[in-house]
């Protein structure tokens, strides 16, 4: 048996296939392309929208919260302790004291140190500064979520204290 190569015909076949081969590799580029424009895309409306999320909060007042008796309530407020309580360690591990703001209210602030650093020195009559989640109840109400989120889903809050931030 003889077989016989033919020149022209492998030219024409190879012509075809880096045809296709280049379709293929424009076709991907351009999927590739369109893939980083929408994760930038995505990125820039959800910082956007967790920054837009987060003005709306912070624009919230704790006396508002207060005296309406609100729950969810992102605020931001300051005042000095009354006292230092025992932690919570049931669960998520929680610092608690109790903060006397400036109107005569009283609450519970419960910062996690699960997820952030404790204020390891902190005593009655120092103030406090907070940005964190209200909920009332019938003793003043309590002030949660005053560290990071650690899935970006809610706003971030913090606790400061003789100028240092902790969240």
């Amino acid at each position: 048996m003889v077989y016989t190569f033919s020149t022209r015909n492998s030219n024409k076949i190879l012509k075809r296939k880096n045809v296709n081969l280049n379709k293929k590799l424009t076709r991907n580029k351009l999927l590739r392309l369109i893939l980083i424009v929408l994760v930038i895309a995505g990125s820039y409306f959800y910082d956007k929208h967790t920054n837009s999320i987060q003005t709306e909060y912070a624009g919230s007042s704790l006396e508002y919260a207060i005296s309406n008796r609100l729950s969810n309530s992102q605020v931001q407020g300051n005042g000095i302790v009354i006292a230092v309580l025992p932690d919570d360690n049931d669960g998520s591990r929680h610092q608690k004291f109790l903060v006397k703001l400036t109107d005569g209210h009283t609450i519970l602030i419960a910062h996690n140190i699960d997820l952030a650093p404790r204020i390891e020195v902190i005593r009655k009559g120092d103030r406090v500064t907070f940005n964190g989640e209200y909920e009332w109840n019938e003793k003043g109400g309590v002030v949660h979520w005053t560290h990071h989120d650690p899935q970006n889903k809610h706003p971030h809050g913090w606790l400061e204290h003789l100028g240092q931030r902790y969240q």
